[in-house]
This record gives structure tokens, C-alpha cells and sequence, in this order.
């Protein structure tokens, strides 16, 4: 394609925060730049958009370049246009956020990312370009819509616990919950498949398991129901 324009035209670009849960922790993917400006710096994944692709389709395909992370939880987040974000061009970037189970999707730096690797969101290395900005309004959006959308499960394993469930809430919402009062709520719902299987190994007594019913929650949310933890 050939384009003949008379004004001087942005750059687009996509950045995407990827938060994971390790353990006790919520942690967001960074990758480490390759290349000028901010070579050596940590940023997140992101990068220009093709002219012949959409703007989802290109997170998508910059997350899989750069950290090898493929079919993954995304939302769009914001869009940043600070005049001088970046110090090569006007450019524009739609943010998105992403949500994985960290053990199922392994990472790795590929094409121009020196590194990657996840970061406790409390303890981020100073990032390039204004990508602490885009972080912080991706962790208000998260904690803000786990309240009222069941997009925590992307978090998790496939086959979870209730104990586990619950930590999830409590790691993201910042604050203990009751037991009884939230075991009580979430099966409730109605859209937690409970499984004739229990988890293995652990000091614990095995706990029974369950599944996150999407097609469940689908035909509940059409009728007008309302999620809320």
C-alpha cells in the first residue's frame, strides 16, 4: 500500500500489561528493551501496528513475539497520547490488559526483548516510556471490575479449590475475606461446576475441586444477572 497524506500523522502502537498470580503474589510481565531508546530498560510488551492488522490483532501478536504468550485473556485498557510519550515520534498507544494462569502459559524473550520475566506489582523496576502510568490505571481497572465480572478465573488453573478461589479475591481486593461468608456467596452464583475430584498432595486435607462454568455464566448474565464479591 501507498499512502499520500498532507499533515504529518501519529504513530500507533499497542502496550499490554500481563498480570499473573505466583503464589501469595500478583505480578506483572515485563520484558527488557533490546533497543534504543531505553535499551536495557524494563518496559511492557508492546509494539508499532501493521498497517494491514487490527489493533487487537497486534497486541496479540507482539505478546506472542516478545514474551511467546498466545491465546490469553485481553481487554482493551485506555488510550495514551501524551505529546512527548515517546521520544522518537508523536505515537499513540491503545493500551490492553491481559490475564494468565502462570503455569500454563510459560514465558520466554523473544525477537527485540533482551529478557522477560514476571515482577511483584509493589516492587516494579523504573519503566521506559509511560508505562508506569499504564500499569497503575491497568491494576485499578482489574481491582475495580474482579467486583462485578468473573475475569479472576483466568488467574487460575482450569480446576481450582475454593481455598484458592478465595485467596485470588483476597490478593487482588487487598483485604482478608470470611470464609463462610464467601464460600456461601460464590457457590451461590450458580456457575461453579463442582467435580467428583479432590486436589493431590499438600499438609492439608484434600479439598474438593470445581470449574468455572462459562456458558453458565453466559446464560445467567443474559437473564440479568449481577456478579458481585
Amino acid at each position: 500500500m501507498t499512502f499520500t497524506y498532507e499533515y504529518a500523522r501519529p504513530a500507533l502502537t499497542v502496550d499490554c500489561a500481563v498480570f499473573g498470580l505466583r503464589g501469595d503474589d500478583l505480578e506483572i510481565l515485563l520484558i527488557q528493551r533490546g533497543q534504543d531508546p531505553y535499551a536495557g530498560r524494563w518496559a511492557l510488551p508492546g509494539g508499532f501496528v501493521e498497517m494491514d492488522e487490527t489493533i487487537e490483532a497486534a497486541a496479540r501478536r507482539e505478546l506472542a513475539e516478545e514474551t511467546s504468550l498466545q491465546e490469553v485473556y485481553l481487554e482493551q485498557l485506555y488510550t495514551f497520547g501524551a505529546v512527548e510519550r515517546d521520544p522518537r515520534e508523536r505515537v499513540v498507544s491503545v493500551a490492553w490488559y491481559a490475564l494468565v494462569n502462570t503455569d500454563e502459559h510459560p514465558v520466554r524473550a523473544q525477537t527485540d526483548a533482551q529478557d522477560a520475566g514476571w515482577f511483584h506489582v509493589d516492587a516494579v523496576p523504573d519503566l521506559a516510556f509511560d508505562h508506569r502510568q499504564i500499569l497503575d490505571a491497568a491494576l485499578d481497572r482489574l481491582r475495580g471490575k474482579v467486583r462485578y465480572q468473573p475475569i479472576g478465573f483466568e488467574l487460575l488453573p482450569e480446576k481450582f479449590t475454593l481455598r484458592q478461589l478465595q485467596h485470588l479475591y483476597e490478593v487482588l481486593l487487598q483485604r482478608p475475606l470470611d470464609k463462610r461468608n464467601f464460600r456461601k456467596k460464590v457457590l451461590k452464583l450458580g456457575f461453579l461446576e463442582e467435580l467428583e475430584e479432590w486436589e493431590r498432595g499438600g499438609a492439608r486435607r484434600p479439598a474438593r475441586l470445581y470449574r468455572f462454568d462459562r456458558s453458565k455464566y453466559r446464560a445467567l448474565e443474559k437473564e440479568g444477572f449481577e456478579f458481585q464479591i
